[in-house]
């Protein structure tokens, strides 16, 4: 008995020091890139960014288009969970796979679907003789709506199949009119979650220079100054002033959510809501679903006309060349690049977050909170940030300009979200296996092989999913730290889009969505089985 305390107390002393070497890295990965980027900040570097005349107009701008893009990316995506969650309309499923496709595409992907079909000599514009101009606030904020909004709908989604049905029944019985229902139940019980929508929303929005850059036009915004600073001009300093601009938002958002624990779920269901039965609601949700599946689609189908067209916009006949043409121009090589550096990032950061979960959900101490912060502190930082941070870090090291950087950093932009899916899965898993396992005699090693992964498994599937498919899409984080070697392919649609080579960067979006698309296709087989 003396020999197993004494493990006992020496498992505990070394799981006190992984947990204090994990958070170590956590936060020398996340946090000596950005105090080194603070120090390139100084009085004249700031003068020139604040007296600058894009300085005011491009901070104006930035809040404008975020917060009308934020009010109506929620606005849109609630109505959509509601007609999901609350409607007896058919196909939901196919709607709902629908809703989240541009997930699946870079940003600035949704920023040339724009200017194909609304552009100067767009499919549309020719097709009806429009006179719009989508270059712009306009243009930034139906640009940012399409790679917003699905993030939306899924967070409200999830927040409304943990309602409680019993209130609205008593609510029927007492004869208390629809509206006041939507007001006095579903409002209350929402509002703490709709923040949390809200300001992740006009983080994406306000961090994001993919959209702007391809539609923005004279319009600029904090995000397309900053990256015009660093990429065209290698101007560091005035890019870490811009870049502190953006972190504020983003950092507001993260303790805001931080704080706002109570996400609406935390309660049992003990009776599923009821969905609205009428007629007139059932047809308004057909047609407002459908009405935003064309809207979402429509995109996609222009890159598919312009990936395979003779010669946009006059002949748009079928060819083949242009993806020859994408691939003589390095794409197949930048494709393997991104599949590499997506598949690095997945197997890497799939096993940080699950250890870093295991030893703070599973071992709690006074260092199990540090660590559970330390493993979501990177979700406070753009990836625009994040890249220059490293880039003035990791600059003249051995692995600059490697595909090892461009991992480390996608892992660390997005461990938040995979970390927290699997802290959630190992808090629910019965606590007394350790002490069931140390009393047995069976390693630690074993209970996490044999028990732990098996029972967790379609969660680290959808880690791993999450991972790659982010990386395949990404723009922010790798835009500064890429080169000819190591470029990711997503970076190739802004330089084909500069040398209007439209045909080239739909075909690299096209790439991408396949990728993503396979990718998301296996994950659901294997989950399907093994449900």
């Amino acid at each position: 008995m003396k020999i197993k305390v004494i493990n006992k107390k020496f498992d505990i002393g070394k799981a006190e020091y992984t947990k204090l070497l994990f958070a170590f890295i956590f936060v020398t990965i996340v946090f000596v890139p950005l105090i080194r980027m603070f120090s390139f900040i100084d009085k004249e570097s700031i003068v020139r960014v604040v007296t600058s005349p894009t300085f005011s107009t491009s901070v104006l701008n930035s809040l404008t288009s975020a917060l009308l893009g934020t009010i109506l990316t929620v606005a849109i995506a609630f109505f959509l969970a509601l007609c999901i969650k609350r409607t007896n309309i058919k196909l939901k499923g196919f709607f709902s796979i629908i809703f989240v496709l541009p997930m699946l595409l870079p940003s600035i992907s949704h920023g040339m679907g724009l200017v194909i079909l609304l552009g100067n000599n767009g499919i549309l514009t020719r097709l009806f003789g429009l006179n719009s101009n989508i270059y712009g606030l306009s243009g930034i904020i139906i640009g940012s709506l399409l790679y917003a909004f699905p993030v939306a709908f899924l967070m409200i989604s999830d927040v409304l199949d943990y309602e409680d049905g019993s209130a609205y029944e008593a609510a029927r019985v007492l004869g208390i009119p629809r509206f006041r229902q939507f007001t006095a139940i579903m409002l209350p019980f929402l509002r703490k979650p709709l923040i949390s929508v809200v300001f992740a929303v006009f983080t994406m929005i306000i961090t994001d220079y993919g959209v702007p850059l391809m539609v923005g036009g004279k319009y600029t915004t904090i995000a397309t100054v900053m990256y015009q600073e660093v990429i065209g001009q290698l101007d560091f300093a005035k890019g870490s002033v811009y870049g502190t601009f953006l972190l504020i938002p983003a950092v507001i958002a993260f303790v805001i959510d931080l704080k706002n624990k109570d996400k609406g779920n935390s309660g049992y269901v003990t009776k599923p809501c009821e969905n609205t039965k009428g007629k007139i609601a059932t047809l308004g949700s057909y047609i407002y679903c459908t009405a935003i599946s064309i809207v979402t689609l429509l995109p996609l189908v222009a890159f598919v006309l312009l990936a395979f067209a003779k010669d946009y916009p006059k002949n748009l006949s079928f060819t083949f060349n242009n993806v020859i043409s994408a691939f003589n121009l390095k794409a197949g090589d930048y494709f393997i690049n991104s599949v590499l550096i997506a598949f690095g990032t997945a197997v890497l950061g799939v096993i940080i977050a699950f250890m870093s979960a295991y030893l703070s959900a599973r071992m709690k101490s006074k260092l199990s909170k540090f660590l559970h912060l330390s493993s979501m502190t990177s979700a406070a930082i753009p990836g625009l940030v994040l890249g220059l941070s490293y880039v003035l870090v990791f600059n003249k090291t051995p692995i600059y300009g490697t595909l090892i950087i461009l991992i480390i950093v996608n892992v660390i932009h997005f461990i938040a979200s995979p970390y927290l899916m699997i802290y959630n899965s190992m808090c629910k898993i019965n606590e007394n296996l350790e002490n069931v396992a140390h009393t047995m005699g069976i390693k630690r090693f074993y209970l996490i092989r044999d028990v732990l992964i098996p029972q967790c498994k379609l969660t680290i599937l959808e880690m791993f999913s999450y991972f790659f498919v982010n990386c395949m899409m990404t723009i922010s984080a790798v835009s500064f730290l890429a080169n000819t070697s190591n470029k990711p392919v997503s970076l190739m649609i802004n330089q084909f889009e500069a040398q209007m080579q439209l045909e080239c960067a739909a075909v690299v979006s096209l790439m991408i969505l396949i990728m993503n698309l396979i990718i998301k296709g296996v994950t659901h087989i294997i989950k399907t089985k093994k449900a």
